[in-house]
């Protein structure tokens, strides 16, 4: 008995699969790259701070820009673990991989969104008026000089790229070869049934 062919895989989703798993190395490599990172800041805001503040507010800062760097290479490993999940499924046709990976792409576009409100927030906040601890400001205003110099730059870069990452990935399932693709019926692996007795 033979079985027709499996459809071919359209171009469009070949370089959504390759985009999904290129997002996702990069996703992996800058959790990685965050922690590494933190060690330096922390010791160059420390060399910063001097005897200019107290030792509790300079470690209470230290404390937070720890937090917060390695909540986010937390949530950066496991969204490159996500997408390349959703590689896998978008690369084997499942069915609901395009709806699911739509999902993911709008809350990537808004993570991506507010990941460049923060990076500029970094060096907005210190200046913003109405805040009463003045020695507290000024921590804040040395905390981005301790990071390299590219790393804020990097981070933009990756967020403008993750926001037009997913918009392309969005875009390449919905044109028309994606679409059918998605749409066609997908063949058992064990074949058709066979009843056990011949009907009667």
């Amino acid at each position: 008995m033979s079985y027709p062919e499996p459809a071919r895989r359209p171009a469009a989703v070949t370089a959504a699969v390759v985009l999904l798993a290129l997002m996702a190395v990069v996703a992996i490599a800058y959790a990685v790259a965050g922690l590494f990172v933190l060690f330096s800041t922390v010791n160059a805001f420390r060399s910063a701070a001097g005897s200019a503040a107290s030792s509790d507010e300079v470690e209470a800062i230290v404390l937070l820009v720890s937090v917060w760097t390695v909540a986010g290479a937390v949530v950066s490993l496991l969204a490159g673990v996500l997408l390349a999940a959703l590689a896998g499924t978008v690369r084997t046709g499942r069915s609901g991989a395009r709806v699911v990976t739509w999902v993911v792409a709008g809350l990537g576009v808004l993570a991506g969104c507010c990941g460049l409100t923060v990076l500029g927030g970094m060096r907005a906040f210190p200046m913003q008026p109405g805040a009463d601890d003045r020695s507290t400001i000024e921590l804040l205003a040395q905390l981005p000089e301790a990071y390299p110099d590219w790393w804020i730059s990097l981070g933009a870069g990756l967020s403008v790229g993750q926001v037009l990452g997913y918009l392309v990935v969005a875009t390449l399932l919905a044109l028309p070869p994606a679409a059918t693709w998605f749409r066609r019926p997908v063949p058992s692996p064990h074949g058709p049934y066979v009843p056990p007795y011949p009907p009667r």
